[in-house]
């Protein structure tokens, strides 16, 4: 069981690092096709912004942002993203995940369609990842019991 630290420093400290570590997060995520990052890795650290939220302030305080129904509806969205957009490829006349003919939807070239795709599908990872992280830690520290 996680306990609660009363300790002022620690608590301001995370007060001031949690928005800049969410920030990064959306950062990894926007520039993980053209460089080293992506949805998993942004997925990792926002989750560990919510995880430095458990140990700077309460397990109760996440507790009550993220019920164990709302981390699976996150995990059920981020998938539903990730395999709503290969879905939507195929219906549009391409192969799973074959980004390319987004463009028929989307007012872009075939090649900015992929960009689009990737960025979307990213974001699904993210999510699904995030969640995840965060239910493990929850999971691990109530000893699976959220009530």
């Amino acid at each position: 069981m996680v306990q609660k630290i009363d300790d002022i420093i620690i608590q301001k400290t995370s007060r001031l690092m949690i928005p800049f570590m969410q920030l990064y997060s959306l950062y990894v995520l926007v520039h993980g096709h053209g460089s080293p990052g992506g949805g998993f890795q942004g997925g990792c650290v926002l989750a560990a912004s919510f995880i430095l939220m458990v140990f700077a302030f309460d397990i109760e305080f996440l507790k009550k942002k993220f019920s164990e129904r709302n981390l699976l509806l996150f995990c059920c969205i981020g998938v539903f993203i990730y395999v709503g957009t290969g879905f939507l490829c195929i219906l549009l006349g391409g192969k799973f995940l074959d980004y390319s003919f987004l463009s028929k939807i989307l007012p872009c070239t075939p090649i900015m369609a992929r960009y689009y795709g990737m960025a979307i599908i990213e974001t699904g990872v993210q999510i699904t990842v995030m969640a995840v992280m965060v239910s493990i830690l929850l999971d691990l520290a109530t000893v699976g019991n959220l009530e």
